[in-house]
């Protein structure tokens, strides 16, 4: 709420919001600012108009000329929306009790039924429904199976050295020991997870906002309302719970429209703690279910990744190829007899007795004689060691594939073991097709610098002049105690560079740049690209 409320100050907007985090005087201060119509935009959760002790708040509000109510985040509204929060659903009174109010409700990840279900849960008559793209065209989206993480990270931070990024976990065990281990790299990194005391959570939050830090570990308790335009990358160390998840969480990347990447780094073990976490909550159903297979699909499939996440929304998909994906930008190897490659891995799940699951599969078909695979005599299996010349992440990947595919299932609980489906057995007996990929690397001519990123979307932009500008932006940011963001994005300050405006009425033209803006830093940006010196 408050980077919210900060940015629309910025732009003159009489914005306020109340939550738990503000000193009486301040509460009271917003208080007077609702009641004397000095306040044009109140935030509130949905808990403190609501919930429990909430009528003061609503009898003010009704006193005052309330025209429009926005939620936003209204997939939570929906039981089948992929984080449904109970508040949410009471939302529907104020229809009766702010009769002749406009509501809209706002999300970035509703599917048609979750739509369906907002529409119902808000009393809407007749709403007018708009969808915009799901498609997110800069933003490069890769899936890894995860192997050696920290080699894994090193790899992407090398595509993204100096920019900003996230970096997502599932455990705050895990958060800390990343947040760690990039700090001791010599990376600018902090820890975000719900575990941390209110204050440094807020400190760090605030380190990256104000771009004292560059790199954010956090579980996805960070993200909601982070508004940092200029994230190059968003990283999950693990796979989210839902489709819904990943694209909201991935979509923290790119906000400026330029180029960023989301990459996943998954195993197969995800899948089955999320389920373990959700049945210990309580939080275990069949929507819940769906969702998690859902997600399962999106990593293990093999196809245009912007077309499985748009498709999944329920929107079509026109172009060929993406341009911007691991599966179209050709980074996955198709195996040459993919056929037999799969048979031998059936066969070797079927010589087990289809009760072992993904880890000690592998150790068999790489010929690893552990402990469980001696005692259980599958050293003897003339699949043991079928596989030798393959590593072990390449085997785990192509069982992940063969499960996406439908060719093998992963069941039981606490343990998941690999079982054949009627469509596996039937290839393992001779019929069928299946087509297997391995990953390789992203080629180092895809790596993105801070300027080879600029010259991607204008080869004219002066990197010097644009990095000079990104100076001033701060400077005004810390002397107003805001976020870079809020002053202007990185889209404005290269369509500077661009326009090269030389009075108050040039600023005017420039992307982003509205009269209230222009009023009160137009002089400080105009003075730096009228002395700016191209370098020799």
């Amino acid at each position: 709420m408050k980077d919210q409320v900060d940015g629309l100050r910025v732009d003159g907007v009489a914005a306020a919001y109340l939550n738990s985090t503000l000193l009486p005087h301040e509460r009271d201060d917003v208080i007077a600012s609702v009641r004397d119509d000095r306040c044009r935009l109140l935030y509130v959760s949905p808990e403190r108009i609501v919930g429990e002790g909430s009528q003061s708040l609503r009898r003010l509000l009704q006193q005052t000329r309330v025209r429009f109510i926005a939620i936003d985040e209204a997939h939570c509204i929906s039981q089948w929306g992929h984080d449904f929060r109970p508040e949410y659903r009471q939302l529907g009174r104020l229809r009766e009790e702010f009769t002749g109010v406009s509501v809209h409700a706002f999300t970035a990840t509703a599917t048609e039924r979750v739509r369906r279900d907002i529409v119902g849960e808000l009393q809407l008559q007749d709403p007018l429904v708009l969808v915009g793209s799901f498609d997110r065209p800069n933003l490069t989206y890769r899936v890894i199976r995860r192997g050696h993480l920290h080699r894994q990270l090193q790899d992407i931070l090398a595509r993204h050295e100096n920019e900003a990024g996230i970096v997502y976990c599932s455990s705050r065990r895990e958060v800390e020991a990343l947040a760690e281990w990039l700090q001791t790299a010599g990376h600018r990194a902090v820890p975000y997870h719900a575990g941390l005391p209110d204050e440094v959570r807020s400190r760090h939050q605030e380190m990256f906002l104000d771009e004292h830090a560059d790199i954010v570990v956090a579980t996805v308790a960070f993200g909601m309302g982070i508004d940092r335009s200029n994230v190059r990358f968003v990283v999950h160390a693990g796979a989210p719970r839902s489709p819904e998840h990943y694209q909201q969480e991935s979509g923290r990347a790119g906000r400026d429209g330029l180029p960023a990447e989301c990459i996943l780094i998954y195993s197969g073990g995800d899948f089955a703690r999320w389920r373990q976490m959700l049945e210990a909550n309580g939080e275990w159903s069949e929507s819940a279910r769906t969702l998690l297979r859902d997600m399962e699909r999106y990593a293990a499939g093999m196809r245009c990744r912007h077309r499985a996440l748009v498709e999944y929304f329920g929107e079509s998909y026109d172009r060929a190829e993406c341009g911007a994906c691991d599966w179209c930008l050709k980074e996955l190897d198709p195996v040459a007899d993919s056929v037999t490659l799969a048979r031998k891995i059936l066969s070797c799940v079927a010589r087990v007795k289809q009760t072992w699951g993904t880890a000690h599969v592998t150790d068999v078909l790489v010929g690893r004689a552990t402990e469980k695979v001696v005692a259980a005599g599958h050293q003897d299996l003339s699949t043991f060691g079928l596989l030798k010349e393959e590593s072990t992440a390449a085997i785990r990947g192509y069982i992940e594939q063969l499960v996406g595919d439908g060719l093998m299932a992963r069941d039981g609980e606490p343990y998941p073991v690999l079982r054949l489906t009627a469509s596996g057995a039937t290839l393992l007996r001779g019929d069928g097709d299946c087509r297997l990929y391995r990953e390789v690397k992203p080629p180092a001519s895809r790596k993105r610098s801070r300027s080879t990123l600029r010259d991607t979307f204008t080869v004219t932009a002066d990197s010097d002049l644009f990095d000079v500008l990104r100076d001033v932006r701060l400077r005004l940011a810390r002397a107003r105690g805001v976020p870079p963001y809020v002053i202007f994005h990185d889209t404005t300050l290269r369509d500077m560079v661009e326009r090269r405006p030389k009075t108050i009425d040039d600023l005017h033209r420039v992307y982003g740049v509205g009269a209230k803006k222009a009023a009160d830093f137009g002089d400080a940006f105009l003075d730096a690209i009228r002395t700016y010196r191209r370098p020799d």
